[in-house]
């Protein structure tokens, strides 16, 4: 597709040109893109303008001594609230009118949406216009209450002698009045009026009506910083602030626009996060409500140190609240709570369970004892003397610099590239084996556990005795003591490789530099800490953020699918305006907030601070599921395995919350983002994306695979020294998984399913399978089973009548059947005609008159008598076994002149007293066939596979003379009539009565499951149990035949059992879109086979899925482009509605992976087509 798409098409440009105006503005739709009454606009006009009315009057009071400031903010806030309620009582009265508002008939779509009928200045359709209103009457009170205090604050905030004060002149406060009136002015009408919609927006949908208190809130953040600098007085630092913040508060309308600031929930939970990961040592948390939870402990640990009276006691507190803090403790009580469960049900729980539990357990029982006694120790040891205490933690010092270069070099040679540019000589050349690769990735696996020991157990350890020498500890501890040190010693625990580089900065500097350099002179330790990793952060941010910029700005003009007509034009201007470009990326990172391009363009904008994960709602609740979903539910348990050990070993990189990774295998790809860290484990996210590739989806799977190529697979790229070829690119190769899933494989079948020879070879081979399927049905049924056992006991000899297919007085030639059709009136009775019960439904009545009847009297033939029961009495037989059955003949039921050519068959014994533990169920013994057809039956059933599968069962093998018994039911002629009978009337329904040699469309049409028709089509599918039967056995044979065309004939029967006998273990072999079908993919098939046919190219293919162990490729993403791409998607979905599937920022960038980014999304802006849980990691 061409670059030059329209960013926004002709509607939606009209649309964000109607927006804009309002957002500034704070609600005032002041171009409606239609002609309206004049009045519609006056009364916006008023509405706006009334705070500053009843401020300017309480202001002009103030002014003439007629009221002090204190008198002023209370009127102007009073009359503010009046004013407030009596705009939301009106707007509820008018809503709770019926009358509507009428749409003016137009043409015009624009119109068609927006035009309303006016017909009044006041009328009920004019006001809910002017005041939608609030959803909820608690809210009425609220923003009102609000909305007076602003303003009476606001007043104060204004006064022209407050703001002359502040500067000295008067040159500057006419300015500073106006416009500051005019903020608060939109900060009052978005509040009680009609709410913007707000350039930052958050939520999708804003429930609890959160929206309008953005601007007031920051208002009187504003309000309150002067407040302050009123009650306390002679603070140059405050008061500088504060003038500051006056002149800052005219631009305030302009930050709304801009989506700067961030909305409420955003901006609360940003400040948690911030507060909890740089001021008390924590982590972001894998939901709002742990973030929450940590927060409130957290700072509640930092309160409470600091009354701790005695030092000791203050270090061994923080030592030990940090390390547990530092653990997953949700993950460890639910585990212990469902072993309190299993115990109160008497259920064990697992060996292997309950033995990780309790090591896991033990092993940080210890590990805290260890650290509080260290910290005892060195904290006592260091209260006797300062030069040993100064001494002993230079040498701590020094033996952090040698950890942490350790383990710099031993997480770097983990990964397939150094710093992300040069090829790590020491990774494994090979890859695209699996064997080869596991046997030479064993030394780096020996290195990452040495690794591991030095992070879990040496480094904190070293990192404890270094803090609890400090002579900040020794003596009386202030605010900041707190507050750093129950950071630093949190932090050795909760992200070492972070706490381990904080601490040799720390150490360095103060090395090198002077003693009394204001760093060391006026800062203690954990102080400096707490800088010196807000500063490690931040410029971690802005190198990521500056990769993006100018990724984004080179790619725009190199790549030349990204070329637009404008791009010459934004070039000269980035470059001429590089210095603003700059302190754009570096207030971003200070912010800690998404460096937002708009419409992925290199037009740089600040996004407004927002959560780590960057969407406000729980993590994996939401996922666009469809047919492929199952694949990523099979993967991730072993996935997440795989991960532990990559983990683990340091082959990802640094792991820190908002990492982003990549993982690439044949059609799949799987996002994977890092929500949680802590001692000994990580809380990561997984999303699978669709596998139905559009075109800009397989434009960058092209350039992924190229980059994973490029790393792992190509030789040439695989030479010492190399370098990364695609460094620009946001995605870094860092390793190889070995994971256990399926890899598709899709064949076309030509030559093998069109075959006439394979196709003759199918109906032979089909009445076999046929064969198989039924008798390993019929012997591993739990009632046969069950009366195996029974005859056992018994002894008895049942007799059993069972149908012959060679006996029949019926006419057996058209001739004959031509006489009985003449007689056919002759058989209706008057009841029979018009009776509205149909003769099926009088069977029950038969039934019961035929009860007394002797046993040697045998069922008239034609009758409808259905399984009639034979009385016992006369059978002397043993009531339990329900073969004493008469067969009713003609199924399904015809007028009984028509059943002439009907086989009449009559009730026969078994021959072995063990057939009937084999005998097919009795529903599927009454019958349909022509008697045409029943010669031909016999003729095509293979009688000598029948006996060989026969004495191949297992069932018989508990009982004594085994083989005596199979050779007996073998030879058991009743036994094979009446398994000759049920085998081809499923033989004819799935071919066809005519007994053709079948099409490749009748093949694939079978094996969807609709059959042919034919006169058995009923019998079969209304017997469900059996048609699952035959169109299993159809489907085997299909395989069977793909088979042997693929790898040569079968050589003889015992060949034949072992492949069926494979099928029927390892594979399902059926539709995609069949439930079962995703049912053996959760249980791990090792093989799954599925027949269709691709009408774009006029073939029939195979797919076959293989379980296996194969790699999957790992890299790691620019998490800020990440964050900026979604900031961006956030913006132009939520605010410019740019919904349009071909807009500019979804089309392939192959550099930045736009349209994967994309999707990875949390819905609805994105589509991920799986979503985990928040899914805990151990990390040892």
């Amino acid at each position: 597709m061409s670059p030059d798409v329209p960013l926004l098409n002709d509607y939606k440009q009209d649309f964000f040109l109607k927006r804009f105006p309002q957002t500034i503005l704070g609600g005032p739709r002041l171009k409606l893109g239609y002609r309206a009454p004049p009045y519609i606009y006056v009364n916006q006009i008023i509405l706006f303008l009334l705070p500053w009315a009843w401020g300017g009057t309480a202001t002009l009071l103030y002014q003439l001594g007629i009221l002090k400031d204190h008198s002023t903010a209370a009127l102007s806030g009073g009359l503010m609230l009046f004013t407030a309620l009596v705009i939301q009582f009106t707007s509820l009265y008018a809503r709770s009118k019926s009358v509507t508002v009428q749409r003016i008939r137009t043409t015009d779509i624009l119109a068609e949406e927006d035009e309303y009928e006016f017909t009044s200045c006041a009328n009920a359709e004019t006001v809910k216009f002017l005041i939608p209103g609030k959803k909820y009457i608690a809210n009425i009170l609220f923003h009102s209450v609000l909305a007076g205090l602003v303003c009476g604050l606001g007043t104060l905030y204004m006064l022209p002698d407050r703001i002359t004060s502040l500067y000295g002149n008067l040159v500057g406060t006419a300015p500073l009045f106006v416009f500051g009136w005019m903020t608060l002015c939109i900060g009052e009408y978005s509040l009680i009026v009609n709410t913007a919609t707000e350039t930052a927006t958050f939520q999708t949908q804003d429930t609890y009506e959160i929206t309008p208190l953005m601007r007031p809130l920051y208002i009187l953040f504003f309000i309150s910083v002067d407040l302050a600098d009123r009650c306390m007085v002679n603070i140059p630092a405050l008061k500088q602030t504060n003038q500051i913040l006056h002149v800052l508060f005219i631009f305030l309308p302009f930050l709304w626009a801009g989506g700067i600031l961030p909305p409420p929930d955003a901006l609360f939970l940003w400040a948690m996060e911030q507060v909890l990961e740089f001021g008390l040592g924590g982590s972001s948390m894998s939901n709002h409500l742990r973030l929450l939870v940590m927060f409130v402990i957290s700072a509640g640990t930092a309160v409470t140190s600091y009354f701790i009276p005695s030092t000791t006691g203050v270090v061994l507190f923080m030592a030990g609240v940090g390390f547990l803090l530092s653990l997953n403790l949700t993950d460890m009580a639910f585990a212990f709570k469902r072993s309190m469960a299993r115990h109160k049900v008497r259920v064990k729980p697992k060996t292997l369970e309950k033995q990780f539990m309790q090591k896991e357990c033990l092993f940080y029982i210890i590990v805290l004892i260890l650290a509080l006694l260290e910290t005892s120790l060195l904290h006592h040891f260091a209260g006797f003397s300062q030069i040993s205490r100064s001494s002993s933690q230079v040498i701590f010092g020094y033996i952090l610099m040698t950890l942490l270069i350790i383990v710099w070099i031993l997480r770097e040679i983990q990964s397939v590239y150094i710093f992300g540019i040069f090829r790590n000589p020491f990774y494994p050349k090979d890859v695209q084996a699996v064997t080869v690769f596991l046997r030479k990735q064993k030394r780096l696996l020996k290195i990452g556990v040495a690794r591991r020991i030095l992070l879990t157990l040496v480094s904190p350890f070293a990192m404890i005795a270094f803090l609890s020498l400090d002579s900040s500890l020794q003596g009386l501890h202030s605010v900041s003591v707190s507050i750093g040190f129950t950071r630093a010693f949190r932090m050795v625990w909760q992200n070492t490789e972070n706490a381990l580089l904080e601490i040799v900065v720390v150490s360095v500097v103060h090395l090198i530099s002077s003693a009394d350099l204001w760093w060391n002179r006026s800062l203690d330790t954990g102080i400096r800490l707490l800088l010196v990793g807000i500063i490690r952060d931040r410029l971690t941010q802005f190198i990521s953020k500056l990769q993006f910029a100018v990724t984004l700005l080179l790619t725009s003009w190199t790549e030349k699918k990204q070329r637009r007509k404008g791009t010459t034009t934004l070039w000269a201007l980035n470059i001429v305006f590089s210095p603003l470009v700059l302190a754009l990326i570096v207030l971003s990172a200070l912010l800690s907030s998404p460096l937002l391009p708009l419409f992925t363009l290199p037009v740089f904008l600040v996004g407004f601070p927002r959560p780590i994960q960057s969407w406000p709602g729980a993590v994996g609740a939401t996922a666009c599921v469809c047919a492929d979903t199952v694949y990523y539910y099979q993967m991730i348990p072993r996935l997440t395995a795989a991960l532990h050990a990559a983990m683990a070993a340091g082959s990802l990189g640094l792991l820190s919350p908002g990492s982003h990774y990549l993982g690439r295998f044949q059609d799949r790809l799987i996002w994977i983002m890092i929500l949680e860290h802590g001692y000994t484990y990580c809380c990561i996210n997984i999303k699978g994306l669709e596998l139905q590739e559009t075109s800009c989806h397989t434009a960058e799977a092209h350039r992924v695979d190229e980059v994973f190529e490029s790393a792992f697979e190509q030789e040439e790229y695989t030479k010492i020294c190399s370098f990364n070829e695609h460094f620009g690119n946001i995605l870094t190769p860092c390793t190889v998984l070995p994971v256990k899933l399926y890899s598709d494989a899709r064949n076309v079948l030509s030559g093998i399913i069109d075959s006439h020879e394979n196709l003759i070879e199918f109906k032979g081979d089909l009445v076999k399978v046929l064969v198989w399927i039924l008798i390993q049905y019929c012997s591993k049924r739990p009632t046969m089973q069950e009366d195996v056992h029974e005859t056992e006991n018994k002894g008895k000899e049942p007799l059993t009548i069972l149908p012959a297919l060679n006996t029949s007085p019926h006419p057996q030639s058209l001739e004959d059947l031509d006489s009985v059709r003449s007689e056919t009136f002759d058989d209706w009775s008057e009841d029979s005609i018009f009776d509205d019960t149909p003769t099926i439904e009088k069977e029950k009545e038969e039934k019961d008159q035929l009860k007394d009847f002797p046993c040697t009297n045998l069922p008239i033939p034609g009758s409808v008598v259905e399984s009639q029961q034979v009385d016992d009495h006369c059978t002397g037989t043993d009531p339990e076994h329900s073969c004493y059955k008469a067969i009713k003949l003609g199924y399904p039921a015809v007028d009984k002149g028509k059943q002439g050519d009907m086989a009449y068959i009559p009730l026969m014994e078994f021959s072995c007293s063990q057939s009937h533990l084999i005998s097919l169920p009795k529903e599927w013994r009454s019958t349909c066939m022509p008697n045409s057809k029943v010669k031909e039956m016999s003729s095509l059933f293979p009688e000598d596979w029948y006996q060989f599968v026969l004495r191949q069962l297992e069932c018989f093998h508990s009982t004594e003379k085994a083989s005596n018994v199979l050779e007996e039911i073998t030879k058991d002629k009743t036994l094979r009539d009446f398994y000759i009978h049920t085998i081809m009337t499923c033989y004819f329904s799935l071919l066809g009565i005519d007994n053709m040699t079948p099409s490749p469309g009748l093949i694939l049409s079978v094996y969807s499951g609709v059959l042919p028709w034919s006169v058995t089509l009923d019998w079969l599918t209304e017997k469900p149990e059996l048609f699952q039967l035959a169109l299993k056995a159809f489907r085997y044979t299909l395989k069977l035949m793909i088979d042997k065309a693929s790898l040569g004939p079968i050589e003889d029967f015992k060949e034949l059992i072992n492949c069926l006998e494979k099928y029927e273990s390892d594979w399902y072999i059926g539709l995609v879109s069949d439930e079962k079908w995703n049912e053996a993919v959760l249980q791990e098939k090792p093989y799954l086979f599925s027949l269709g046919y691709d009408p774009s190219m006029g073939v029939y293919t195979g797919r076959v899925l293989t379980l296996q162990e194969l790699l999957i490729y790992v890299g790691k993403l620019n998490a800020e482009a990440v964050r900026g791409q979604w900031a961006n998607l956030s913006w132009e979905l939520l605010y410019a509605t740019n919904d349009d599937e071909e807009r500019y920022s979804i089309q392939a960038h192959p550099l930045l992976l736009r349209n994967l980014t994309i999707q990875a999304a949390d819905p609805p802006l994105g589509y991920p087509i799986y979503s985990s849980k928040p899914l805990h990691i151990h990390l040892y």
